[in-house]
């Protein structure tokens, strides 16, 4: 009798666990093709330590120095983020060491798992899977409604990809109130050289975002060429950038982008814009969101990143 009941546990238990093997197939199966590497994530977003669903409380400040050394990978959604600060959206990895934060530098080996899985799921944007940071999203998990968002960033090297996603408007570019990959306002710099404030919103339920471009000035002299001059902003030189996004007693949205070039100290405003709702797509965006930084076809190196709640 008691044998029985060992081999009815056991009978259990394997059926148990090729359920779960084969629930997780149709999970990765399932993937969209949205360009990342990661399954889904099968859970609502959430805060650190609130349950799914929840919406984050408005924080007050985050800065990260990023002298807490290890290395953090994407994950599907936010709630599945080993960090309680960040969440990994696309790029594969990010490193963080010595106080700074760091892409993927160079090429994948043939071994890596990223490279595998964004070979099979996007291979056009990142060379076959070995340049995953070619689309590198890093997101915080804190929100933020009236914000200043500062960071430092040097163009370490470029991925000259053939993917025709590598353009001009590719850059170095603030989240700022970050809905989801949808909506959002964007703040930086582009390839091309010019400082750029764009809104990217879904129109329809459902639907894709679309770019509007709310400001856009040259920065940097030259003219860019994809072939011989794919890139002009400076390398091995730290620039700092900032935005500020604020709401109006009126219900529009500022938009402010500052720079510091090489890292003086002398901040210096580049751009500003306000959305009343009519002239880039639908409706401001005035809901509180998370901040956060993007980067395309760069290796790129991060320094001193913060993000405070200002009191307007």
């Amino acid at each position: 009798m008691q044998r029985r009941f060992v081999t009815m546990a056991l009978t259990a238990a394997v059926t148990l666990a090729l359920a779960g093997l084969i629930l997780g197939t149709i999970a990765l199966a399932r993937h969209q093709r949205s360009g990342r590497a990661s399954p889904p994530s099968t859970e609502s977003v959430r805060a650190p330590g609130g349950s799914p669903g929840a919406r984050p409380e408005i924080s007050r400040s985050f800065s990260d120095t990023f002298r807490t050394s290890g290395t953090l990978a994407e994950t599907g959604g936010m709630g599945e983020s080993a960090s309680p600060n960040w969440w990994l959206n696309s790029g594969g990895l990010v490193s963080f060491l010595n106080g700074y934060g760091q892409t993927i530098q160079g090429a994948l080996p043939a071994n890596s798992r990223w490279r595998q899985q964004y070979d099979k799921n996007n291979p056009a944007d990142t060379d076959g899977g070995l340049h995953p940071q070619n689309i590198f999203r890093l997101v915080t998990r804190s929100r933020f409604r009236q914000l200043r968002q500062e960071v430092f960033f040097r163009v370490d090297a470029d991925e000259l990809s053939p993917s025709s996603q590598r353009a001009a408007s590719n850059g170095v570019l603030l989240f700022n109130r970050y809905q989801d990959g949808n909506n959002l306002y964007y703040t930086g710099l582009r390839v091309d050289g010019h400082a750029v404030i764009k809104k990217k919103q879904s129109l329809t339920k459902g639907a894709g975002g679309t770019y509007f471009t709310m400001a856009e000035k040259p920065v940097f002299e030259g003219e860019y060429n994809r072939a011989t001059k794919p890139n002009l902003l400076p390398k091995q030189t730290w620039i700092g950038l900032r935005s500020v996004v604020t709401t109006l007693a009126n219900g529009t949205v500022d938009v402010q982008l500052w720079s510091d070039l090489g890292k003086t100290g002398n901040w210096q405003p580049l751009l500003e814009a306000t959305d009343d709702g009519r002239g880039f797509g639908g409706a401001p965006i005035t809901a509180d969101g998370y901040g956060g930084v993007r980067t395309d076809f760069m290796d790129v190196s991060l320094r001193q990143y913060s993000i405070s709640e200002l009191n307007r």
